[in-house]
């Protein structure tokens, strides 16, 4: 896919400031790595992951970060997020399973997402989910924490 390339490229500089903005306090103690693999299920059912750069729409690909404390204090209390990209939907597959949503980027909620249609609440399609969040209460210190989603491209 042509776009796949640009699309990663506003994921990871998305990601990039928000994880500097949430992350000034900290004074660089946290260091963030974003990694694009093509989610791979054989025969049998086992999942392999391979690093990409392109893919054809229908391609599953795993956005991991993966948060590094670089002090030696532990750092409490921690958001990360996050977005998906534009012209991918949200599989609802995600690492791990604590992760809250967003349809707006500004207010979370477990999953799935509800809304109410004619006074029933109805789940939200993944497709308008647009932010996953994860609370991480303990990060300690020189160790690191794995948050993941995984999207398929539209």
């Amino acid at each position: 896919m042509k776009g796949f390339n640009a699309l990663h490229s506003v994921l990871l500089v998305t990601v990039t400031s928000v994880f500097l903005l949430s992350a000034a306090h900290a004074d660089d103690a946290l260091k963030m790595e974003l990694t694009a693999n093509k989610v791979i299920k054989n025969t049998e059912g086992k999942v392999s992951y391979l690093p990409v750069r392109t893919a054809p729409t229908g391609t599953i690909i795993q956005y991991k970060a993966t948060y590094t404390n670089a002090i030696n204090k532990n750092i409490n209390d921690l958001a990360v997020t996050l977005p998906i990209p534009a012209n991918m939907t949200f599989t609802g597959d995600v690492y791990p399973s604590s992760a809250q949503a967003s349809i707006d980027g500004k207010n979370y909620a477990d999953m799935p997402l509800m809304r109410k249609v004619d006074g029933k609440l109805v789940k939200i399609p993944l497709s308008e989910y647009r932010t996953l969040r994860w609370d991480i209460k303990l990060l300690p210190a020189n160790k690191s924490a794995a948050v993941a989603l995984n999207t398929i491209v539209d």
